[in-house]
């Protein structure tokens, strides 16, 4: 799945519970290091999830401060690399829909 798609399904949900593209962008490039060129770059060149993450400048080492079930499973237990990055990152954006604190998601 390319992760322009997984990113407009991320905005979409955040806007439903009145937030901003801006929170899912700013939890992106958290965890993964991108600058907002960067970002938008991979959404426009529409790339795989794979290589989003493949690519990725600096996947931040306080990701594995990240806990807690999504779709039933502990994040922290998933074992295959890149569905925990994934899960790592939909863990972010559903803290952000519940309107958590930014400097909480961002374990700051």
């Amino acid at each position: 799945m390319s992760f322009a798609r997984i990113h407009s399904l991320y905005v979409a949900k955040v806007e439903r519970k009145g937030h901003a593209r801006a929170d899912v962008d700013e939890v992106t490039r958290w965890l993964t290091g991108y600058d907002q060129p960067g970002l938008d770059d991979a959404i426009e060149r529409d790339v795989d999830l794979e290589t989003f993450f493949a690519e990725s400048p600096a996947f931040n080492p306080n990701a594995t401060l990240i806990t807690g079930l999504i779709c039933g499973i502990r994040v922290e237990e998933i074992e295959g690399p890149l569905m925990q990055r994934i899960r790592y990152l939909d863990k972010l954006v559903d803290e952000v829909a519940r309107g958590k604190k930014m400097a909480s998601i961002l374990r700051g």
